[in-house]
């Protein structure tokens, strides 16, 4: 068994990364997969989403496993992974600290959430930047996405113009997401028929391609 790493990076904070982290976890695992998840960035909060998903499930229940390492821990426990899980998710700090270049470094693809406004777009090279450096495969991802506005159109187009690669799956602005999270779950296990969940489990198809 040797897991497929899934970096997520963001040079901007609140860009969306853990709830795409956990969203994710939750869809790999409906897949059949072995699943961990790997918190890298201080303010913890793909930890504290676990913490609540074990109070709500309980441990057994839970069905995800969470390392919460750091510094130069951090390769070593990424190796190990691989070799205990099918999939690892790694949620990385806003900034380029030296763990997340390292995450960056390890991860078979590189999501980078990108929301529909100018600090998103700028704060993306950044983030590509890295990417290129650490040669890892990057796959922006729209996220938030409101159903109208003439901004999501200005975004995109300018990251298409830039010859970017865009994942084909859009994330759209719905509470469905942050209601799920708030007990520890992904909106395929709370409303499995939603247009959230159909979003999710494209966007999952999706990166499954791509790893393969």
């Amino acid at each position: 068994m040797v897991a497929r790493i899934i970096t997520i990076a963001q040079q901007k904070g609140g860009a969306g990364k853990t709830t795409l982290a956990a969203q994710l976890a939750v869809s790999f695992k409906a897949k059949g997969n072995s699943v961990a998840l790997v918190d890298i960035d201080p303010q913890g909060s793909l930890a504290a989403w676990h913490g609540a998903r074990i109070t709500t499930l309980g441990a057994t229940g839970c069905g995800l496993h969470l390392s919460d390492v750091a510094g130069w821990r951090l390769a070593t426990e990424l190796d190990r992974l691989r070799d205990t899980h099918d999939i690892v998710v790694v949620d990385t700090p806003p900034h380029a600290e030296t763990e997340a270049k390292a995450a960056i470094r390890a991860g078979d693809i590189l999501l980078v959430p990108v929301q529909p406004s100018p600090m998103d777009l700028w704060a993306t090279t950044a983030t590509l930047e890295l990417a290129r450096k650490e040669q890892t495969n990057p796959l922006l991802v729209l996220n938030r996405m409101p159903p109208r506005g003439k901004l999501p159109e200005l975004i995109e187009a300018k990251l298409r113009a830039d010859e970017l690669p865009i994942a084909k799956a859009r994330i759209g602005n719905r509470t469905a997401f942050a209601a799920s999270m708030m007990d520890g779950r992904g909106v395929l296990e709370t409303n499995r028929r939603s247009r959230a969940a159909e979003e999710i489990q494209a966007l999952t198809d999706e990166v499954m391609d791509h790893l393969a």
